[in-house]
Protein backbone atom coordinates (compact mmCIF):
# COMPACT_ATOMS: atom_id res chain seq x y z
CA UNK A 1 0.00 0.00 0.00
CA UNK A 2 1.35 3.27 -1.26
CA UNK A 3 0.97 6.62 0.89
CA UNK A 4 -1.70 9.09 -0.54
CA UNK A 5 0.64 12.57 0.20
CA UNK A 6 -2.21 14.10 -2.55
CA UNK A 7 -5.26 12.79 -0.65
CA UNK A 8 -3.50 14.10 2.42
CA UNK A 9 -2.08 17.40 1.31
CA UNK A 10 -5.70 18.14 0.36
CA UNK A 11 -7.02 17.67 3.40
CA UNK A 12 -4.97 18.99 5.20
CA UNK A 13 -5.18 22.13 3.05
CA UNK A 14 -8.72 22.04 3.29
CA UNK A 15 -9.25 21.50 7.02
CA UNK A 16 -6.58 24.36 7.92
CA UNK A 17 -8.41 26.48 5.56
CA UNK A 18 -11.22 26.07 7.23
CA UNK A 19 -10.26 26.83 10.85
CA UNK A 20 -8.22 29.10 10.12
CA UNK A 21 -11.25 31.33 7.91
CA UNK A 22 -11.57 33.51 10.95
CA UNK A 23 -8.03 34.13 11.65
CA UNK A 24 -6.75 35.04 7.94
CA UNK A 25 -9.82 37.71 7.77
CA UNK A 26 -8.74 39.53 11.30
CA UNK A 27 -5.01 39.65 9.81
CA UNK A 28 -5.95 40.40 6.38
CA UNK A 29 -9.07 43.21 7.08
CA UNK A 30 -6.52 44.79 10.19
CA UNK A 31 -3.24 44.23 8.02
CA UNK A 32 -4.84 46.55 5.47
CA UNK A 33 -5.77 49.12 8.15
CA UNK A 34 -2.63 49.25 9.61
CA UNK A 35 -1.13 49.85 5.82
CA UNK A 36 -3.38 53.23 5.83
CA UNK A 37 -2.24 54.62 9.41
CA UNK A 38 -1.38 57.90 7.86
CA UNK A 39 -5.07 57.77 6.14
CA UNK A 40 -7.29 57.03 9.02
CA UNK A 41 -6.95 55.30 12.77
CA UNK A 42 -8.09 51.98 12.71
CA UNK A 43 -9.22 51.74 16.19
CA UNK A 44 -10.47 55.29 17.41
CA UNK A 45 -13.39 57.78 15.57
CA UNK A 46 -12.49 61.37 16.56
CA UNK A 47 -15.17 63.87 15.94
CA UNK A 48 -14.96 67.60 16.38
CA UNK A 49 -17.71 70.21 16.79
CA UNK A 50 -16.93 74.03 16.40
CA UNK A 51 -18.56 76.19 18.88
CA UNK A 52 -18.98 79.86 19.81
CA UNK A 53 -19.63 81.15 23.26
CA UNK A 54 -19.38 84.56 25.10
CA UNK A 55 -18.99 85.42 29.01
CA UNK A 56 -16.27 82.91 29.35
CA UNK A 57 -13.09 84.51 31.14
CA UNK A 58 -9.62 82.78 32.93
CA UNK A 59 -11.39 83.92 35.83
CA UNK A 60 -14.23 81.43 35.56
CA UNK A 61 -15.42 78.49 37.84
CA UNK A 62 -16.31 74.97 37.70
CA UNK A 63 -19.96 75.96 38.36
CA UNK A 64 -19.52 78.52 35.07
CA UNK A 65 -17.58 75.48 33.26
CA UNK A 66 -20.70 73.32 33.94
CA UNK A 67 -23.39 75.59 33.03
CA UNK A 68 -21.76 76.28 29.29
CA UNK A 69 -21.03 72.84 28.78
CA UNK A 70 -25.01 72.22 29.54
CA UNK A 71 -25.44 73.88 26.60
CA UNK A 72 -24.01 71.56 24.31
CA UNK A 73 -24.86 68.51 25.96
CA UNK A 74 -21.88 67.79 28.18
CA UNK A 75 -22.34 68.45 31.31
CA UNK A 76 -22.68 65.33 32.63
CA UNK A 77 -19.50 64.11 31.08
CA UNK A 78 -17.28 66.77 32.91
CA UNK A 79 -13.79 65.70 34.76
CA UNK A 80 -11.70 68.22 34.99
CA UNK A 81 -10.96 71.78 33.46
CA UNK A 82 -7.61 74.49 33.18
CA UNK A 83 -6.35 77.17 31.54
CA UNK A 84 -3.03 76.43 29.67
CA UNK A 85 -1.08 79.55 28.05
CA UNK A 86 -1.37 81.62 30.89
CA UNK A 87 -4.98 81.78 30.76
CA UNK A 88 -5.83 82.46 27.12
CA UNK A 89 -7.58 79.13 26.69
CA UNK A 90 -9.42 77.29 28.18
CA UNK A 91 -9.54 73.53 28.30
CA UNK A 92 -12.16 70.82 30.06
CA UNK A 93 -11.29 67.37 29.73
CA UNK A 94 -15.00 65.30 29.15
CA UNK A 95 -15.77 61.39 28.65
CA UNK A 96 -14.44 60.81 25.91
CA UNK A 97 -12.69 63.72 24.59
CA UNK A 98 -11.89 67.55 25.41
CA UNK A 99 -13.25 71.10 24.77
CA UNK A 100 -10.92 73.65 24.09
CA UNK A 101 -12.13 77.50 24.33
CA UNK A 102 -10.46 80.36 23.06
CA UNK A 103 -11.63 82.92 25.89
CA UNK A 104 -10.24 85.79 23.60
CA UNK A 105 -12.40 85.05 20.24
CA UNK A 106 -14.89 82.59 22.16
CA UNK A 107 -14.71 80.24 19.57
CA UNK A 108 -13.82 76.77 20.65
CA UNK A 109 -14.45 73.22 19.18
CA UNK A 110 -15.35 69.86 21.30
CA UNK A 111 -13.20 67.09 20.31
CA UNK A 112 -14.57 63.10 21.07
CA UNK A 113 -13.28 60.10 20.62
CA UNK A 114 -14.90 56.64 20.53
CA UNK A 115 -13.65 52.95 18.89
CA UNK A 116 -14.19 52.18 15.56
CA UNK A 117 -16.71 49.19 15.88
CA UNK A 118 -14.87 45.63 14.36
CA UNK A 119 -11.45 47.26 13.60
CA UNK A 120 -10.62 48.06 16.94
CA UNK A 121 -11.13 44.79 17.94
CA UNK A 122 -9.46 43.05 14.99
CA UNK A 123 -6.67 45.68 15.69
CA UNK A 124 -5.88 44.52 19.44
CA UNK A 125 -5.82 40.71 18.44
CA UNK A 126 -3.28 41.66 15.33
CA UNK A 127 -0.86 42.97 18.12
CA UNK A 128 -0.95 39.44 19.87
CA UNK A 129 -2.36 40.83 23.07
CA UNK A 130 -1.71 38.07 25.82
CA UNK A 131 0.54 35.12 25.86
CA UNK A 132 -2.16 32.71 25.12
CA UNK A 133 -3.30 34.23 22.02
CA UNK A 134 0.48 34.55 21.20
CA UNK A 135 0.72 30.81 21.16
CA UNK A 136 -2.42 30.25 19.25
CA UNK A 137 -1.18 33.34 16.50
CA UNK A 138 2.19 31.23 16.65
CA UNK A 139 0.41 28.13 15.51
CA UNK A 140 -1.71 29.78 12.65
CA UNK A 141 1.86 30.92 11.20
CA UNK A 142 2.71 27.86 11.06
CA UNK A 143 -0.70 26.47 9.24
CA UNK A 144 0.26 29.38 7.01
CA UNK A 145 3.67 27.98 5.71
CA UNK A 146 1.95 24.58 5.35
CA UNK A 147 -1.08 26.26 3.18
CA UNK A 148 1.91 27.83 1.52
CA UNK A 149 3.92 24.86 1.02
CA UNK A 150 0.84 22.45 0.45
CA UNK A 151 -1.07 24.26 -1.74
CA UNK A 152 1.66 24.93 -4.51
CA UNK A 153 1.41 20.82 -4.83
CA UNK A 154 -2.40 20.66 -5.26
CA UNK A 155 -2.78 22.08 -8.81
CA UNK A 156 -2.29 19.19 -11.32
CA UNK A 157 -2.24 19.62 -15.22
CA UNK A 158 -1.47 22.87 -17.08
CA UNK A 159 -2.10 24.93 -13.56
CA UNK A 160 0.65 22.83 -11.84
CA UNK A 161 4.65 23.38 -10.37
CA UNK A 162 5.48 22.33 -13.55
CA UNK A 163 3.93 24.30 -16.12
CA UNK A 164 1.90 28.00 -15.01
CA UNK A 165 2.42 27.31 -11.44
CA UNK A 166 6.46 27.58 -11.29
CA UNK A 167 6.30 31.27 -13.23
CA UNK A 168 3.34 32.41 -10.44
CA UNK A 169 5.47 31.10 -7.77
CA UNK A 170 8.78 32.53 -9.27
CA UNK A 171 6.78 36.10 -9.35
CA UNK A 172 5.21 35.80 -5.87
CA UNK A 173 9.29 35.50 -4.99
CA UNK A 174 10.82 38.02 -6.88
CA UNK A 175 8.29 41.03 -6.43
CA UNK A 176 9.51 41.06 -2.46
CA UNK A 177 12.63 40.54 -3.12
CA UNK A 178 13.10 43.13 -5.54
CA UNK A 179 11.11 45.62 -3.52
CA UNK A 180 14.01 45.26 -1.05
CA UNK A 181 16.89 45.34 -3.11
CA UNK A 182 15.53 48.57 -4.33
CA UNK A 183 14.05 50.36 -1.08
CA UNK A 184 16.17 48.29 1.94
CA UNK A 185 19.63 48.18 0.01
Amino acid sequence: MTFKWRKWNRAIHRDFGYFFFGMTLIYAISGIALNHLDDWDPKFVITTREIQTRNLNKDIDKEAVLNFLETYGEKENYKKHYFPSKGKYLKVFIKGGTVTVDLSTGKGVIEKTHRRPLFSEMDYLHYNPIKYWTWFADIYAGALIVLAIGGIFIPRGRSSLKKRGIWLLAAGIIIPVIYLLIYFY
